[in-house]
């Protein structure tokens, strides 16, 4: 089984990725950690992406998409959940030319715009443990419990997450309609504690 999880920035995929992950003793694979994995091992495509990372550019979708087909081809019988991946059409199209659309669970955690905008913004970090603090800070000193200091972020700022969300909306957001002709997409609603949105999720795929 291949999970994949959508949805906008916010939305707590990373949560619920863990969550996933162990409860169903799928391997959580992101792409960042699969391009250095492959720059490390020195493969053509690992090889293809240091160019691009050292750099400071966006590594290709072409070289995105291989790696991951790369490692999904020799874990073939390991159930995978893929995080960050597919994030555009292109890099949809390749995956479902790889596997089997009876294969594909593909999860979309809603969430509307302006809550989205309310929850990162409300969002602080600390220096130290980069502990990430969602909801309040605790108490009213601004640190965290290791002592550290919070701090925004400068992706979670009001006028930040627009744009994020417009990248999310023009690039993102056609995966997900691809998906829904290439195999089926869950929409799970994403408001609530995170066991709540687990709960919602795990009812998709028992």
């Amino acid at each position: 089984m291949i999970v994949i999880l959508m949805g906008p920035p916010g939305a707590g995929k990373g949560t619920q990725a863990q969550k996933l992950a162990a409860h169903y003793g799928l391997r959580h694979l992101s792409t960042g950690d699969l391009l250095r994995a492959a720059v490390v091992e020195g493969s053509e495509l690992g090889i293809k992406a240091k160019e691009y990372m050292s750099s400071g550019q966006l590594v290709p979708d072409e070289v995105i998409t291989g790696v991951v087909l790369d490692y999904i081809h020799h874990h073939r019988y390991q159930g995978l959940l893929l995080d960050g991946f597919p994030r555009t059409v292109f890099q949809a199209e390749g995956l479902s030319k790889a596997v089997s659309a009876d294969n594909v669970k593909a999860i979309s955690i809603d969430l509307k715009d302006e809550e989205v905008v309310k929850r990162l913004s409300a969002r602080r970090v600390c220096r130290i443990c980069s502990w990430i603090y969602s909801d309040s800070l605790p108490g009213s000193t601004g640190t965290c419990e290791c002592g550290g200091e919070l701090y925004q972020r400068d992706d979670d700022k009001p006028e930040t997450i627009k744009h994020r969300l417009e990248v999310y909306h023009a690039q993102t957001k056609p995966v997900i309609d691809f998906f829904k002709k290439f195999s089926s997409v869950v929409e799970v609603d994403g408001l609530g504690k995170p066991d709540e949105v687990f709960a919602r999720i795990q009812a998709t795929l028992d």
